[in-house]
């Protein structure tokens, strides 16, 4: 098992790059690891549920599905 941080820097202006991060740490949830994911820059946004339930990437599921599954599993979001 490895731990893993993730930073992201895109928000809402950029919905497919904003919900990777959180696919990348369902993926490692999914793989066994601890991932921790860091929200800097324009990402900080994503912190207020109200973007966050806003953003629909494409051929991803959904950021607040994918912000759900990581809080669920105890993955840290900082910003």
């Amino acid at each position: 098992m490895a731990r893993l941080l993730i930073i992201s820097t895109h928000g809402s202006e950029d919905p497919t790059r904003a919900g990777l991060a959180f696919f990348m740490a369902k993926g490692a949830v999914e793989g066994g690891h601890k991932p921790e994911l860091v929200l800097a820059g324009d990402a900080a946004v994503l912190a207020r549920k109200p973007v966050a339930d806003s953003v629909l990437p494409m051929g991803i599921p959904p950021l607040k599905e994918l912000i759900q599954f990581a809080v669920e599993n105890g993955a840290p979001v900082y910003t």
